[in-house]
């Protein structure tokens, strides 16, 4: 068995990507270790993952694209994220969904199917995040 559990996100600024992601996109503090001036480790988990995130002082303009979350109501943690100040871009769906051949359109998918709607967000750094909806159960 082999499990994803920590992904290395470059940042410029730790304490500001930490603020930035307790604070703004929610996710939870698991260790801010630094026993000393030239060594830290900070590690975020986001909200019902399994897999976290070190946030890693980086000098390199290098940063992650399609860092995927996945929730079961895309408007609405869209909405939460904008609340508390995360610029989230507009949804789009697949489509046509099915042969799906890279094909997008705007809003969500009618249906709300299972990975078929899609919004991102960037972090400070210029990371990018995509939300994408599974299990959607309408209220």
């Amino acid at each position: 068995m082999l499990a994803l559990e920590v992904v290395s996100l470059p940042v410029a600024d730790v304490d500001r990507a930490l603020a930035f992601y307790t604070q703004k996109v929610g996710f939870k503090l698991d260790v801010d270790y630094h026993p000393g001036a030239d060594f830290r480790v900070v590690q975020l988990t986001p909200p019902g993952s399994a897999c976290s995130v070190q946030l890693s002082a980086a000098d390199s303009p290098q940063r992650l694209r399609n860092l995927y979350l996945v929730t079961t109501d895309l408007a609405a943690e869209c909405a939460a994220l904008a609340a508390r100040g995360v610029a989230v871009g507009a949804y789009r769906h697949k489509d046509p969904i099915d042969p799906w051949m890279g094909g997008w359109s705007a809003g969500l998918d009618p249906q709300r199917r299972d990975y078929a709607s899609f919004a991102d967000f960037e972090d400070l750094d210029g990371n990018i995040w995509t939300l994408q909806e599974r299990g959607y159960r309408a209220p």
